[in-house]
């Protein structure tokens, strides 16, 4: 995973995520891997909508208010890593979408980045946490109904990134019923 190199001038993204109805106070109880998420999905909207390099936008993100409450280690693994792997990223989604790549929201699709590197590359983060997360900043910053989307996808490949977590789950759902 490469990091953060020095630019002289590096140009500001041309916009970010901005939270829509974010509810007073929330964000106080927010832990600093969720904090580690929400910025690296706008730096990855910015990957995605700018053009810009994960080098610039993490230069510009790292300046937001607010980022020295979050995961800064999570955060690079997070952005650099779907980053330099978006490809393949894309190619685990495209057979669960019900569309083209392009008309999927850039914030959704970056949040499903999220959910399946997390799933494939971060195995300290259980399966279930990183999907609940992603439905959480897919409802915060996505479309109406664009957290479903995301739960259907991130379920729909959890049995192939995570399959004996994802089967322990399972089993002890039906012991308990």
């Amino acid at each position: 995973m490469s990091g953060p190199t020095e630019h002289s001038a590096p140009s500001k993204p041309s916009s970010t995520v901005k939270p829509v109805g974010r509810k007073p106070g929330k964000s106080a109880s927010k832990s600093a891997r969720s904090r580690a998420r929400e910025f690296a999905l706008q730096a990855l909207y910015q990957v995605l909508v700018g053009k810009n390099e994960a080098a610039d936008v993490d230069i510009f993100t790292r300046d937001l208010s607010g980022f020295h409450k979050a995961d800064s280690a999570h955060y690079d693994a997070l952005l650099y890593g779907c980053a330099e792997q978006a490809t393949e990223l894309d190619n685990l989604i495209l057979p669960l979408l019900d569309r083209s790549l392009a008309e999927i929201s850039p914030i959704e699709r970056a949040v499903m980045w999220i959910g399946v590197f997390e799933m494939k590359q971060c195995l300290d983060v259980p399966w279930r946490v990183s999907l609940n997360e992603c439905i959480e900043l897919a409802k915060e910053f996505g479309g109406t109904d664009g957290h479903k989307y995301v739960n259907a996808v991130l379920e729909g490949l959890a049995p192939q990134l995570r399959p004996h977590e994802v089967l322990a789950d399972r089993q002890a759902g039906r012991a308990r019923a």
